[in-house]
């Protein structure tokens, strides 16, 4: 038989903070009575009121005769704060730096945080595990990668404030940092609109609702503004199998492509030039650049998520969501 680690009150004692930090509660605040605690948590009353003696010995909670108890202190109520940054390790295959747009991403994230004077935490999970542990020790942890195969439900099972950059489902209670391509998806067509012109969209393999999003809207754009031109639209997998190039070959050599617009790996640019039996244009997502394409500022949209976490923490029932970034072309 296992030994356990924790002695009853001590269990208690950690479920109890975990329970009030999910909640968002404050100094002040009113916590749930002796006779409230036992029906959500499988302890008896000896061991709810020695914890919640202990508690108040140790000048978390305050407790006022014939009124209840408050929450008077309490590890998350500090200034100095624990951001983390974690990120699909299953959608990211080599390592978040081995990714271009995640690496200046993460960077951006990380310089905001420190600069703001708190603690930066990086790392990483997978479709079905989470460091939920982890996640409980700090105050709130931004996800990068969730797919339709990531399993969601164990989400709700960590006490920090959670929120997804880059990630349009709909399901997710979290707050959403979104980016907006379509008015840049818009602008590219209105302005290669002069004659008729041969666009390629790679669109990725990697299943995920900002995929369907984006692709939808570089659709619903060409309808607007491009349909007198040829669009075509082919599948890759830019992140676990960049080297498997034969179909993006075969398509700029058959199709002749005058743009080649979507999921595009760092190393595709040059082979497609090389390959391309005429001057191309490539446009894809991309950071901090004056290069033709579709740019995010992500130092600017780092100073758009950084606040609004702060102020998600500062009221853990604000759920309203933050507007999307919206990335610019540039021809």
């Amino acid at each position: 038989m296992k030994k356990q680690l924790l002695s009853r009150h001590l269990q208690l004692r950690k479920i109890l903070l975990k329970h009030w930090k999910t909640k968002g509660l404050k100094k002040g605040d009113k916590i749930e009575s002796q006779n409230d605690i036992i029906k959500f948590c499988d302890f008896s009353l000896i061991t709810i009121i020695k914890t919640l003696n202990d508690l108040q010995y140790e000048g978390i909670i305050h407790r006022k005769v014939g009124k209840g108890s408050y929450l008077n202190n309490a590890p998350w109520l500090i200034s100095h704060l624990r951001i983390g940054f974690f990120y699909n390790r299953e959608v990211v295959g080599g390592g978040i730096f081995h990714n271009n747009f995640y690496t200046k991403v993460v960077v951006a994230f990380e310089k905001k945080v420190i600069s703001d004077g708190h603690e930066f935490i990086l790392g990483s999970f997978t479709h079905t595990k989470k460091p939920l542990l982890l996640w409980d020790d700090l105050d709130a942890v931004v996800l990068i990668g969730i797919t339709q195969e990531t399993n969601l439900e164990d989400l709700n099972n960590t006490s920090c404030l959670l929120g997804f950059i880059d990630n349009q489902d709909k399901n997710l209670p979290q707050h959403n940092y979104n980016i907006n391509f379509e008015t840049a998806f818009e602008e590219m067509f209105k302005k290669n609109n002069a004659k008729k012109n041969k666009f390629l969209y790679l669109d990725s393999k990697i299943a995920s609702p900002e995929r369907n999003v984006r692709t939808k809207a570089f659709k619903e754009a060409f309808k607007k503004f491009g349909k007198k031109n040829n669009l075509k639209i082919i599948s890759v997998d830019q992140e676990n199998e960049p080297t498997k190039t034969a179909d993006i070959v075969k398509t700029v050599i058959d199709y002749k492509p005058d743009f080649v617009c979507g999921y595009i790996h760092s190393s595709w640019y040059e082979l497609i030039y090389k390959v391309s039996q005429k001057p191309v244009k490539i446009y894809s997502p991309l950071l901090d650049t004056e290069e033709p394409g579709f740019i995010i500022d992500s130092s600017y949209w780092m100073e758009q998520i950084l606040p609004n976490i702060y102020l998600k923490l500062n009221d853990r029932n604000n759920k309203d969501q933050p507007k999307p970034y919206i990335a610019k072309f540039i021809p």
